[in-house]
């Protein structure tokens, strides 16, 4: 029996594969009365030999991680549509979010437990960059911003000055030493050599 292949709509999801990290804008919300900015670290990789994608999200915000998020992306292919769970580290139970491309965009969205609904969007800019935005609606019809962001595929964040202060200190060379110079003959051999010239001449003298 020849196993199953994944087909062009599993490919689509392979433009969201990849380390991404970007700047983040949060945006009053039930969640974050006050909102602000963030930066986020992402990892996207294939499993299941490429029938889904698992994400790995961190937030930070002020130097601390504030918020994680795990992700499975896949196509139901019963109702043609891309599916995502997703938990996160405010707990409660895994959401689910369907929806479909269009064009570049990936769009899901799914109710939300307490009420309301929620809509997530992948734009996908280019091979190395795409921006994401999350949305909140009371009935479904008229939707509000709760958080964007921008991503760049490779990115880092900037180490930590804790992160800094950990790294094992490197030892600096220093400059190889000068060889020892050879000793200088002692006196004594001086001395002697001087007195074996001088009994030698007296010698020469004699027999003359």
């Amino acid at each position: 029996m020849e196993m199953p292949r994944p087909g062009d709509a599993h490919e689509k999801l392979g433009a969201l594969v990849g380390e991404w990290a970007g700047e983040e804008t949060l945006h009053p919300s039930p969640w974050d009365p006050v909102g602000g900015g963030a930066q986020a670290q992402v990892t996207n990789r294939w499993v299941a030999d490429g029938f889904a994608v698992v994400q790995e999200y961190e937030q930070r915000r002020n130097g601390r991680v504030t918020f994680r998020g795990h992700g499975v992306f896949w196509f139901d292919p019963g109702r043609g549509e891309y599916v995502m769970h997703w938990w996160d580290s405010m707990g409660g139970t895994a959401g689910e979010y369907r929806g479909r491309f269009d064009g570049d965009v990936l769009m899901l969205s799914a109710p939300m437990p307490q009420g309301g609904h929620s809509r997530t969007s992948w734009t996908l800019t280019g091979p190395d960059a795409h921006t994401f935005l999350m949305e909140v609606s009371p009935d479904g019809q008229v939707w509000q911003p709760a958080m964007e962001g921008r991503y760049r595929r490779g990115a880092r964040r900037a180490p930590t000055k804790a992160a800094k202060r950990a790294r094992p200190a490197v030892a600096k060379s220093r400059p190889a030493r000068k060889p020892a110079r050879a000793a200088k003959p002692a006196r004594s051999a001086k001395k002697a050599a001087a007195s074996r010239k001088r009994s030698v001449k007296k010698t020469r003298s004699r027999r003359r």
